[in-house]
């Protein structure tokens, strides 16, 4: 094929991909693999000097729909280029520090979402538009009126043009499918499908959100630098988000990307890499735009989180609590840094929601070491196959039982994937630490020594692992002993090691530090145990059926009987005149004399708590190295920062 053949045959590809995302909210294509085409044709494009009039590369992008009123654009709207690199990056900030005298930049997060350009007057919210084709978008004045985090009013009284992004939060998200029967793909398709649904009711159930990020016009004001002009949005209403960095030097820009790509799987919105801008306004008119792109503005796009590939086959796994959940088996594929062959499918309503099958193309997707998940259907293919639920265990082959969505071995003691799942739970780390006994030896226990309950771990002797063919004497003395140490464990490890459904370590903590013993956990009402602070109605239900099952109960009974001893939980007295008592910190940032770990469990023990974000109810910032935007957070909220000596004076105090 010759080089304008491809230009052709890419362009036509191109098109077809922006028809499915834009007009139908169905892209068939991951966005690496759309940026993949692009680049491609970009770089054609370059080598070749052939660039044709229908050619993507001149075109801002999408399409305006039928169905709404047509509405111009009074100023002109624009894609941004992207960079591959730092060091495209560092070529542009060059070219941009020599066309301005110098100048510092501004960050910002680059949101995954539909652009939108509000238009005000006299103070009063007039209209809404979306983007379109740059020139002409769609009205969506009525569907916009609904998000609550557009200010119908404003301070301001010029005439004003502000441009933003609709989008769907995580936590909208999730409460949205969670009681509506119609599952909703992402939030990104959710959000561009409520602001396109000519029905404002249905925009409404969407609990949408705007983030403002730029003014078009302002009547009678002028702005030195985009920092005043955020400081405007902000003193006039506008939700801007909680990132807004000014950065001097590519080293600095380089710093920035690097510490939100770690952060961005814990945001609420969705990302897609970082917006850095010249920070002074004046020399953006010299230096210009293209038909597309603004020269003086640039995005920085994250590795990809999702990709496509094909499902060939699934599986179903046991776990400790008997539940039999399906994982795809993948074409192996690059995504994010990592070979990925396995995803999870959650559950059988999960599935038939997503629409996906055996042998068709589907979308995964990768939050850092999170296990990959499939998120939708891509393309179904001449040989994809319905996904259809086991009747039997996998494990054991025992009839499933199935709860909702949920499927379920009742072979509690006899199904050898759900037995070793807890066996080695109760002996991790955070449980009972026993050390040498992984799942694989919990896997040669069931099958040489017998052990079906947590308690016969401790009916094992000595004799019994030297029976065993790989268990020598020195290795049978190390795990015996082991076991036996066990025995003396604090209440909340002993509650996480119960593999309680939906008790983690977290949770396990904040029981313990509540009820204080066993017995008060036992004896807990619904209510009580719904009013820890964390646990909710969902978890509280089943601690409360834990405890009211007489299999658990006799199985606790005899691992007391066995010798296990629960520490006494009685450190109120001592830690009450501690500067952590009922207070929350966050760590953020490297210690030199602790692990995080072990900083959380001092907390902790002097009755604190520790949280993972910053907000107006943190009453200290624990900051050691390289701190990141907690710091920073904590600085504009005027939250008390500690470094690592303060923190041994307050705990040695």
């Amino acid at each position: 094929m010759d080089k304008l053949e491809e230009i052709k045959k890419l362009i036509n590809e191109i098109r077809k991909h922006n028809i499915n995302y834009y007009v139908y909210d169905n892209p068939t294509i991951s966005d690496a693999e759309y940026d993949k085409l692009y680049y491609r044709l970009v770089d054609l494009e370059k080598e070749t000097g052939i660039i044709l009039e229908n050619s993507p590369t001149q075109r801002v992008g999408d399409t305006v729909l039928d169905g709404f009123t047509k509405k111009h654009h009074e100023v002109p709207l624009y894609s941004l280029n992207k960079v591959r690199d730092f060091e495209d990056l560092r070529a542009w900030m060059k070219e941009m520090d020599a066309k301005t005298g110098g100048t510092d930049f501004v960050m910002e997060y680059k949101f995954d979402g539909l652009q939108i350009v509000l238009e005000y007057n006299d103070g009063q919210f007039i209209s809404a538009t979306t983007r379109g084709n740059g020139s002409v978008g769609e009205d969506v004045t009525l569907q916009v009126r609904t998000i609550k985090s557009v200010p119908l009013t404003i301070e301001f009284k010029g005439k004003l043009l502000v441009q933003g992004e609709g989008m769907m939060t995580n936590k909208a998200f999730a409460r949205y499918n969670k009681i509506n029967e119609e599952k909703l793909k992402n939030p990104r398709n959710a959000a561009a499908g409520a602001i396109r649904n000519l029905d404002p009711k249905e925009t409404a159930k969407r609990e949408l959100d705007y983030f403002c990020y730029s003014v078009l016009k302002c009547e009678g004001k002028e702005f030195k630098t985009q920092s005043e002009m955020h400081e405007f949005l902000k003193a006039n209403g506008f939700q801007t988000g909680l990132y807004f960095v000014v950065v001097k030097n590519i080293d600095e820009a380089i710093k920035e990307i690097e510490k939100i790509d770690k952060q961005k799987a814990k945001l609420d919105v969705l990302i897609d890499g970082m917006v850095i801008k010249i920070n002074k306004v004046a020399p953006r008119e010299k230096i210009g735009f293209t038909n597309k792109f603004p020269k003086w503005a640039i995005a920085y796009k994250f590795e990809a989180q999702e990709i496509t590939t094909e499902i060939l086959d699934v599986i179903w796994q046991v776990g400790r609590s008997g539940r039999v959940t399906p994982i795809a088996l993948l074409d192996p594929v690059e995504l994010a840094g990592a070979t990925v062959s396995r995803a999870t499918l959650n559950n059988i309503e999960d599935i038939e929601r997503k629409g996906v099958y055996k042998n068709s193309r589907v979308f995964v997707r990768r939050s850092n070491e999170v296990i990959p998940e499939v998120m939708g259907l891509a393309e179904k293919l001449p040989n994809s196959t319905k996904i259809n639920p086991p009747k039997n265990c996998p494990s054991c082959g025992h009839t499933l039982n199935r709860v909702g969505p949920l499927l379920f071995c009742p072979n509690h003691f006899g199904c050898k994937e759900q037995v070793v799942d807890r066996l080695s739970h109760f002996a991790s780390r955070n449980a009972f630490n026993i050390e040498g006994f992984s799942e694989k030896t919990a896997a040669l226990f069931y099958d040489k020594l017998g052990l079906r309950k947590l308690s016969d771990i401790y009916s094992i002797k000595k004799e019994d692992l030297l029976s065993l063919d790989s268990f020598k004497e020195k290795k049978s003395e190390n795990i015996y002993n082991s076991i036996q140490n066990s025995k003396k464990i604090e209440l909340n490890r002993f509650l996480f090691a119960l593999g309680i459904s939906e008790v983690g370590d977290k949770t396990a903590k904040d029981l313990a530090k509540h009820f204080k013993s066993l017995d008060n956990v036992k004896n807990a009402s619904l209510s009580e145990l719904s009013a820890i602070r964390d646990v909710g109605e969902i978890v509280a239900q089943k601690i409360y059926d834990f405890f009211r099952d007489e299999e658990n109960l006799k199985e606790i009974e005899t691992l007391l009987n066995h010798g296990v001893e629960i520490k006494k939980v009685d450190n109120v007295g001592q830690v009450s005149s501690s500067p952590f008592f009922g207070k929350t910190v966050v760590l953020t940032g490297g210690l030199e004399k602790y692990t995080r770990k072990q900083a959380e469990d001092i907390i902790e023990s002097l009755g604190g708590k520790t949280s993972s974000s910053v907000s107006k109810n943190t009453d200290f910032v624990l900051a050691g190295a390289d701190a990141g935007s907690k710091y920073d957070k904590a600085l504009a909220l005027g939250v008390k920062i500690i470094s690592e000596s303060d923190f041994d004076k307050m705990i040695n105090s």
